[in-house]
């Protein structure tokens, strides 16, 4: 069969190693998957379709330096993924037998207890006496926190199916930003990094949920996942009528040929690779040092790094051999003409060149406050009428001897006019169109606090590049947040004291927990401010996946969902909100209403602020396009995320509903928090088209930046010798 594309030259900066064991790891595997009855007689597999995947190779590859017994382990843990794949497609994909396919994973997560003295069921396939057998020679070597993880991990590889199932059966084609996130969960990286630590060094655990460490599992998983999409796209799209593939995917959303957007995949692959080395090499030794890790623990997370470079180059070569994959005559030729043994698909020296010296210097070199002129704004896409709440002229009355009381029209970052013209209420008015006086007035305030606390950060902490304090910042930020009744120290200036006060009257009904949530989705938003500050200081523009993920926490997505969901109620269980759909219609949601903020402030941003983060610069930075194409392809992507919108609440959520056998009532709040985001999606562009924010006219008439005559201080100190001085980068 001829292949439907050519295999692109992949980046590939660290070689593979083979394992010696790796006899040892085919022959136990080839032993257990007949003791777990895989094999004849399963129906999907024989004996020589195991021996041609070859996964004791994969293994041996993956896991270079583990000795014999953990390499046999390993393998027929993969061996065991790779059957319940096969077989879940057998069994539930090709008959597209939802209800059966439900049933089947509901009783996969029972054979994992993190107690091991927990009793479990009888397996009745190969599926569960292989997941029992593994569960139980795996986890005791293990710390809860992983087992924990681990577990949830795997449930995530396994439940996701069903997303993959639906689709086939609606046949519906993911966007670009749905699949990757989906195919991070399907596609089981996640879970083979879990086994890295295994083999390797387990990530400590106070550390486990940092940017950091989950920026090397995810930048791991999208490149894993993207290669393997490259290698079986001819086996998953044309013989096995599969949906879920990043070239199809992409070949959907551009209109493109098959070529054309597998050279694009693997541009998104290399991508992710260069943001892995960055995170690294930057982020990974600062958390060390931020939370003092001992000698041990930081050997520990350089060695999980290391196993996750290994598992790259391994199964880079592995997919180069497996009969599994669309790999014909990969291995004949080399671009050098050079040697074509172990390790040498590494070897094109060219290809590594070219990647680091465009693709990742690209980044580094744009030059900042470029002219641009006006922000093109395309005809959006808004399936929903925006209401205004009737109370927003009191709101808008209300809103200044607030921002006075807490100090923010003093500080020289804002004054009234700003507020003015800024209009927060007018966004307000459109998120809560039913609320009462008080519940819009705290809106406005939250909206007012958000927005003063992003402008206040470039300008006061990026002008004199000093990260320290803002780490500083931020941290004193977090101490305004009491959980547990704990004493607000003194509040330093109008950030503190504004946080301190919507705190109080947000949270005197919470539980602890629910204070502990908000509190984080609250860190979340101001942590990424200093992610923003920190590539700002590099002159980097991000790798678009981790630009859009981090551009949800600087929105206040997290924060926005919490307010969203106050007056829910107990009635909707908590892992309904974590479940896939809704965290799929949350984030479609949430990625609209920022590239909204995107497309209106690209002359703010770009000409009067010399930034780089903005989803435009990003695609025109990736693509090699002007700011039309980029414009464009942001548009196409927003229209995307709004029909996911409308699909996931018209099609996923009754399924929702049935797969949790949620009541009435709870039924009827889902309904409503559908109706609250479609007000919150309506209200955000009602307020980008009525405020003077991003405005040529109004841009060019504050073409300052610090409100004139007036410069902020820091009550606790900075650690530059630069004081902040006017600069004409207007927020």
């Amino acid at each position: 069969m001829t292949q439907p594309f050519e295999l692109p030259h992949f980046y590939l900066p660290y070689p593979a190693r083979l394992n010696p064991h790796v006899d040892e790891a085919r022959a136990h595997t080839s032993a257990w998957a007949r003791e777990m009855g895989m094999l004849e007689g399963s129906g999907i597999w024989e004996q020589s379709d195991l021996d041609a995947h070859d996964y004791g190779l994969l293994c041996a590859y993956t896991h270079p330096e583990c000795d014999g017994p953990a390499l046999s382990l390993i393998t027929d843990w993969y061996v065991w993924v790779f059957f319940f794949d096969d077989h879940f497609l057998e069994t539930f994909k090709r008959s597209q037998d939802r209800s059966g396919g439900k049933a089947y994973l509901d009783r996969l997560p029972l054979f994992m207890p993190l107690d091991l003295s927990a009793p479990v069921p009888e397996p009745q396939n190969p599926v569960e006496a292989g997941l029992a057998d593994l569960w139980t020679r795996t986890v005791p070597s293990m710390s809860a926190g992983w087992r924990r993880r681990f577990a949830e991990a795997t449930e995530h590889l396994l439940n996701e199916s069903m997303w993959e199932l639906s689709n086939i059966n609606e046949g519906r084609i993911a966007n670009p930003v749905e699949y990757i996130e989906m195919r991070r969960k399907v596609g089981g990286a996640p879970w083979s990094a879990g086994l890295v630590e295994y083999a390797r060094a387990e990530v400590p655990e106070r550390i486990a949920g940092s940017r950091p460490l989950r920026v090397l599992m995810e930048t791991f998983a999208d490149a894993v996942h993207l290669r393997n999409d490259l290698f079986s796209y001819q086996r998953e799209v044309e013989e096995e009528g599969e949906l879920s593939n990043g070239v199809l995917v992409l070949e959907t959303f551009f209109g493109c040929t098959t070529q054309q957007a597998a050279d694009t995949v693997n541009d998104i692959l290399s991508s992710r690779l260069h943001q892995f080395d960055h995170t690294a090499l930057t982020e990974v030794p600062a958390l060390a040092l931020e939370k003092g890790l001992t000698p041990d623990e930081v050997r520990a997370v350089a060695a999980y790094a290391q196993g996750l470079q290994d598992w790259q180059a391994g199964g880079h070569e592995w997919h180069m051999r497996s009969s599994r994959y669309m790999n014909e005559g990969a291995l004949k030729t080399s671009p050098l003409n050079g040697p074509t043994g172990l390790g040498t698909s590494a070897a094109d020296v060219g290809a590594l060149l070219a990647a680091a010296g465009t693709d990742r210097l690209r980044a580094y070199t744009y030059v900042p406050y470029q002219k641009v002129g006006p922000s093109l704004l395309p005809d959006f896409f808004m399936p929903f009428q925006v209401r205004l709440n009737a109370d927003l002229d009191g709101a808008r009355r209300r809103i200044t001897p607030w921002a006075h009381s807490m100090g923010i029209l003093q500080e020289g970052v804002w004054d009234e006019d700003k507020l003015a013209a800024y209009d927060l209420p007018l966004c307000s008015a459109g998120l809560d169109p039913d609320g009462t006086p008080e519940a819009l007035d705290l809106s406005a305030q939250w909206l007012v606090w958000g927005t003063y606390g992003d402008d206040y950060y470039p300008m006061v902490f990026g002008h004199c590049r000093d990260l320290a304090a803002a780490k500083v910042c931020t941290a004193r930020l977090s101490a305004c947040m009491p959980v547990e009744g704990e004493e607000i120290p003194p509040p330093a200036n109008a950030m503190e004291r504004g946080l301190a006060d919507l705190w109080r009257r947000t949270t005197a009904t919470m539980t602890p927990d629910a204070r502990r949530t908000m509190r984080a989705a609250v860190e979340v938003m101001t942590e990424s401010w200093v992610w923003e500050l920190s590539n700002q200081l590099q002159n980097r523009i991000p790798d678009p996946v981790d630009y859009l993920e981090m551009r949800r926490a600087t929105f206040g997505s997290d924060l926005t969902m919490s307010l969203c969901r106050l007056g829910h109620g107990p009635a909707v269980p908590p892992e309904v909100y974590r479940s896939g759909p809704v965290r799929s219609l949350e984030n479609a949601a949430i990625d609209y209403g920022m590239l909204i903020n995107d497309v209106f402030s690209y002359q703010k941003e770009i000409e009067y602020e010399g930034e780089v983060h903005n989803l435009i610069l990003v695609v025109q930075n990736f693509f090699g396009c002007d700011y039309p194409t980029g414009l464009g392809i942001v548009h196409d992507l927003m229209t995307q995320r709004m029909r996911q919108f409308q699909h996931v609440a018209a099609h996923e959520f009754p399924i929702l509903y049935e797969d949790f056998g949620l009541s009435d009532e709870a039924r009827a709040i889902m309904e409503g928090y559908v109706v609250e985001l479609q007000n919150w999606l309506a209200g955000i562009l009602n307020w980008h088209y009525g405020c003077r924010r991003y405005g040529a006219a109004d841009l060019a008439r504050r073409a300052h930046g610090f409100v004139p005559g007036q410069l902020p201080e820091l009550p606790f100190g900075t650690t530059g010798t630069t004081r902040p001085t006017p600069f004409t980068a207007a927020l």
